[in-house]
């Protein structure tokens, strides 16, 4: 078991790439399963769930040539249907809450998928029902085995269908357009998620042939086609490993050049960490943030205290809620932090409270933190990592501690972060990867 040993505080400087965009990554490792044609991917993020995901798509029988270290080649010519069975696959679905975007291509292509019920992160329920209806309204029928739990979906015929889905949830949209795009006839999904991920998933989607129209929007129609052939694809930079950095920067009062960030692709994220005080520049594509040692949380146009809350996009993502909620604690000023969407996620904030951060957690989803200016900067720990974005907002806060942090269970931040102690000792952190068995 690898654990971190982070001395603080640290000031960091130089130049950062993000890497590819997780999230949109895991989408389009499934979408290549819609077509026995090649099909090229570029900047896909090196991390274990990533590399998880690829593990399913060989023991279906994918073919899979590795270019380069974020570049892969994919063919999915001779796919395995009775690969769905076997125990390896369903223990390696369970390990990835990624793996329940392969119902809609499989179902699509191949009329079939069984996978058990996906792990990820314990940040809350996150229920599969979106998923399920809609794919049911296609035409697919499915069971769950309580046993073993297991989902088993089967389709002979989908077809198109106007959807109405209960929540913008961005797998769920992803699923349901991926069975959409080989369906019979003609697909109106509303209220669908409009994340950069989807929009990246669509436009791969139309370059194989399919059509789609509606991008960016929660209003999207498909017209289903016949079949889809191969493509070249990039994915974009990751917004939440941009919005950790930014966060990293001001935490630590360092001087940090973002690049490639795809900025055009951020939506409200730049403005919600300058309603913390945060200043920086966009050049081009780069982001360039100057040292700053005081930020100062913005008040409402009453003069009461903000409130800053995730929301489904174009709204600010939930995943740099915990980023946000980090930054807030050395920031002047008060702010009160609204997780609407998990009920679990903003339990590590014990951990920041053990710091000497000033945080009342209100309930499960609010949390109010009185910023301490940098005048008591945190204290080194020892904790835990409960998810991969509470993982890394505690990497951060470690960085801007007084003294020795060990971060425990830090397999769940590698899921999540490319090689995130190398990257950042780079630029000055002092972060060692120790093995406990050798400690």
């Amino acid at each position: 078991m690898e654990y971190f040993s982070i001395e603080g505080p640290v000031k960091i400087k130089g130049e950062i790439t993000p890497q590819g965009a997780k999230n949109e990554a895991l989408q389009i490792l499934a979408a290549v399963l819609l077509s026995p044609e090649k099909i090229k991917v570029s900047n896909i993020p090196d991390i274990i769930d990533i590399q998880r995901q690829i593990s399913l798509l060989k023991l279906l029988g994918v073919k899979v040539n590795r270019v380069d270290a974020n570049t892969y080649i994919f063919q999915a010519d001779e796919i395995s249907k009775e690969a769905l069975y076997t125990d390896e696959f369903m223990n390696t679905s369970r390990n990835i809450r990624g793996s329940v975007l392969f119902i809609g291509p499989m179902l699509a292509r191949f009329g079939e998928m069984s996978l058990s019920k996906p792990g990820g992160d314990k940040i809350g329920r996150r229920k599969l029902d979106t998923h399920l209806q809609g794919l049911h309204d296609l035409g697919a029928t499915y069971e769950f085995n309580q046993y073993h739990g297991a989902f088993v979906l089967k389709a002979k015929n989908l077809k198109g269908a106007f959807i109405h889905l209960e929540e913008p949830s961005v797998t769920g949209t992803g699923n349901i357009i991926m069975a959409a795009v080989l369906a019979k006839g003609k697909t109106t999904i509303y209220n669908a998620a409009c994340e950069p991920y989807i929009q990246q998933l669509c436009r791969m989607l139309i370059k194989m042939g399919a059509k789609i129209s509606g991008i960016g929007t929660n209003n999207i129609v498909i017209e289903g086609v016949s079949e889809l052939g191969g493509c070249e694809h990039t994915c974009l930079s990751d917004m939440i490993e941009i919005g950790s950095f930014i966060g990293l920067a001001a935490l630590t009062g360092s001087e940090l050049i973002i690049k490639n960030a795809g900025v055009e692709h951020l939506g409200i994220i730049p403005k919600t960490f300058k309603k913390l005080g945060i200043s920086f520049v966009i050049n081009n594509d780069d982001i360039l943030i100057p040292s700053q040692e005081v930020y100062k949380i913005e008040k409402q146009i009453d003069g009461q205290i903000p409130t800053i809350y995730d929301a489904p996009w174009p709204g600010f993502t939930p995943d740099l809620i915990s980023i946000i909620l980090v930054v807030a604690t050395q920031a002047k000023g008060n702010i009160l932090v609204h997780q609407k969407m998990f009920e679990s996620r903003l339990f590590f904030v014990d951990n920041l409270i053990d710091m000497g951060a000033q945080i009342i957690l209100c309930d499960p989803h609010r949390a109010t933190v009185i910023g301490l200016e940098k005048q008591n900067l945190l204290r080194g720990i020892k904790m835990r990592s409960p998810d991969i974005r509470a993982g890394v907002a505690l990497l951060l806060a470690a960085m801007s501690a007084e003294g020795k942090s060990l971060i425990y269970n830090i397999e769940q931040i590698d899921r999540g972060y490319e090689n995130i102690d190398t990257r950042l000792n780079a630029l000055g952190a002092n972060i060692v990867r120790m093995s406990e068995k050798n400690s």
